[in-house]
């Protein structure tokens, strides 16, 4: 994380980042703001299946602690690797408490903080919520005593930016964006009417904060003005209606014409108007001298840039894409080798014995080329990897973490190889 140092990078000399009100309530919250950081760093997949994880988690109320066993059986549809490697970003960045004594997970103090925000924004995601999302958070600081300054000020600004567009609609004259704008305002009055509630209760607590008083005071205008809107709206609209203009004794109106105008495609308009046109338009105004002075322009004396003659690049990038298939081809049937000596021997084998390779790259992939032993689909092509999983070998997982003494490798998942040729003597 940024430590305060590197921070004041950002400021102008003189100014240090406590100096400031705002950016000193966002440090005192720091220890939940590392959360949000670690949940939304990276690109957009990564962050989803965080996001999934945290909340499966966070979900389970009977029983709140996770044995490594439950999580490897309740995401058993997430790629495991990956699934290992969500679990120790979150429990690293504190969001997971890791019990070494009862070898179980638990969710803390930030990550039951930042989950049950994210549960508020997922509430509030369908349709136009956004006000209700506003007003659920001022009221739920009300109902606490604690109405924050910066809440109120997101919803009285949301107000006015949602008045000022009704206003533009009003202005514009348009019957089809006053009529788009009063199917806004109702879409978005439920939540008016119940921050009306909430605004009432707060302007007659007499341990309001003078600060808060006042912007719940401007809330209560802006509501009040909006609430007027509906009369405006509907004096409007039946104004327009008088003046539309029928289409003999059809019962259409031009507005009728219009709104299914609106509702054809481009292509279907152009079809429409096709042929309508008998002629083209014939420029009277344009003179020969005119046309004369154009053309000599353009032919003698108009600057051309000159033509870039631009070479094709080398074909470098599919040379780079063979040689990883080459590589990974070696890796891959050095593997099979191993395994297929070892079926042989109808031994097993540690897991992190028979994955760790030299590199962190070697590692991984044949690890992969592990997890799909016994898949009934990969079998049926024909390459080395169909022959690694036609081995009679299974795998194992425990579920712990495994700690090499390795340059590149950190911890590995523990288990074990089986020879499944063994058990069938076995029973």
């Amino acid at each position: 994380m940024q430590d305060e140092n590197d921070l004041s990078q950002f400021f102008a000399n003189g100014f240090a980042p406590d100096d400031l009100p705002s950016m000193a309530s966002l440090l005192r919250a720091r220890h939940y703001l590392d959360a949000f950081i670690t949940l939304f760093r990276g690109g957009d997949d990564e962050v989803l299946v965080r996001l999934l994880i945290l909340r499966e988690i966070g979900a389970r109320a009977d029983a709140p602690r996770w044995s490594p066993q439950d999580l490897q059986s309740h995401f058993s549809y997430l790629n495991s690797i990956k699934l290992d490697t969500v679990l120790k970003r979150l429990r690293e960045n504190g969001l997971l408490i890791w019990d070494g004594d009862e070898q179980l997970y638990a969710m803390s103090e930030s990550g039951r903080v930042a989950l049950a925000a994210l549960g508020t924004v997922v509430q509030f995601a369908d349709g136009d919520a956004e006000l209700g999302y506003l007003t659920s958070q001022v009221a739920a600081g009300q109902s606490l005593g604690q109405v924050s300054n910066e809440v109120l000020l997101n919803l009285l600004a949301r107000l006015n930016e949602l008045y000022a567009d009704f206003e533009a609609a009003l202005e514009s004259q348009s019957e089809f964006q006053i009529r788009a704008a009063r199917e806004k305002l109702e879409k978005v009055w439920q939540w008016v009417e119940k921050g009306t509630d909430v605004i009432r209760t707060v302007l007659t607590d007499e341990e309001t904060d003078p600060r808060v008083y006042q912007i719940a005071q401007s809330i209560a205008l802006a509501q009040a003005r909006m609430l007027r809107l509906t009369s405006v709206f509907h004096r409007r609209l039946s104004e327009l209606a008088s003046q539309r203009v029928h289409l003999g004794q059809s019962g259409l109106s031009t507005t009728n014409v219009a709104d299914w105008l609106r509702q054809q495609t481009q292509e279907k308009l152009a079809d429409l108007g096709r042929d309508l046109v008998l002629f083209h338009p014939e420029p009277a105004f344009v003179v020969s001298d005119v046309l004369l002075d154009i053309t000599e322009f353009e032919v003698l004396e108009r600057e051309r840039p000159v033509n870039v003659v631009s070479e094709m690049p080398q074909g470098a990038a599919a040379q780079e894409v063979g040689e990883i298939e080459a590589e990974r081809l070696m890796l891959a049937e050095a593997l099979y080798e191993e395994l297929q000596q070892m079926a042989a021997n109808g031994l097993g084998a540690d897991l992190p014995t028979a994955v760790l390779a030299p590199t962190y790259k070697e590692t991984a992939y044949r690890l992969s080329l592990l997890s799909l032993l016994g898949d009934a689909e990969a079998a049926l092509e024909k390459s080395i990897v169909a022959d690694i999983v036609k081995l009679p070998l299974s795998i194992e997982i425990t579920g712990e973490l495994h700690e090499p003494n390795h340059p590149e490798v950190a911890s590995i998942s523990a288990g074990r190889l089986l020879s499944t040729v063994l058990n069938k003597a076995d029973k």
